[in-house]
């Protein structure tokens, strides 16, 4: 009980200072900087790391509204948690609960794999695990991920929210965060971004290390569009 209270007084206290102080990194970025050195050291791939920290008014406008229009339209109106999703996303989750008992059931000394936790995630909800948490999807992780939501949306306001989580998402293999990402891909700054190009960065967040390697993708430009029609309707504060 004490070191669960402990745990939370913790992160309130790592959230509360970035209401002043950037984040040098995230819980994922380490992971992956882990699992990308591994892999260098085996012969496995190229070391590639690219990450810059920058202002939000070096980010184009275009970038957050594409963002938001993208990944949770709902951003600036919700409280950190879209209750209705979460809803969704967890009678989604009891469902294949049940057909994983089903499985075991029908075959008895086949090894047994829990099955993938699934969830409507927010802006926030994606900051709150990519900032503190383990890449694993456990029950126990989701509720963790929203109370850190909730810490989040308490104690920073939604334009430095959307700051972190711009500077830091991945956006391919070991490309992180707007800056490094409009270097990587279009070979200028984040703040010069035009609207089509921020749709395609936007497009990517879901998969990025899946488009990263397929450029010319139908699926990408087509979304791209359709997100660059939305972009207007993105009330920025």
């Amino acid at each position: 009980m004490f070191a669960g209270v402990a745990l939370q007084l913790f992160f309130l206290g790592r959230i509360a200072l970035m209401a002043a102080l950037d984040p040098h990194s995230t819980a994922f970025q380490r992971s992956e900087a882990w699992r990308v050195a591994v892999g260098h050291a085996r012969g496995e791939g190229e070391w590639r790391w690219r990450q810059q920290w920058v202002d939000g008014e070096q980010i184009s406008p275009h970038l957050w509204r594409a963002v938001v229009a993208s990944e949770d339209a709902g951003f600036f109106e919700h409280r950190g948690v879209e209750w209705e999703a979460i809803q969704k996303a967890w009678q989604k989750n009891e469902r294949r609960q049940e057909q994983a008992e089903r499985r075991d059931a029908q075959n008895p000394n086949r090894a047994t794999r829990e099955p993938k936790v699934v969830g409507g995630s927010t802006i926030t909800q994606q900051l709150a695990k990519n900032l503190l948490l383990s890449g694993e999807r456990t029950l126990l992780r989701k509720g963790q991920e929203l109370v850190l939501s909730l810490m989040l949306e308490l104690l920073l306001d939604k334009r430095r929210i959307l700051e972190i989580y711009l500077n830091s998402v991945e956006w391919g293999q070991g490309v992180f965060g707007a800056e490094a990402a409009a270097q990587r891909y279009f070979n200028k700054p984040a703040s010069r971004l035009t609207a089509y190009e921020a749709a395609r960065l936007a497009v990517m967040l879901p998969s990025p290390k899946f488009f990263e390697t397929r450029p010319g993708s139908a699926y990408l430009a087509r979304r791209a569009g359709t997100i660059v029609a939305r972009m207007g309707d993105i009330r920025l504060p």
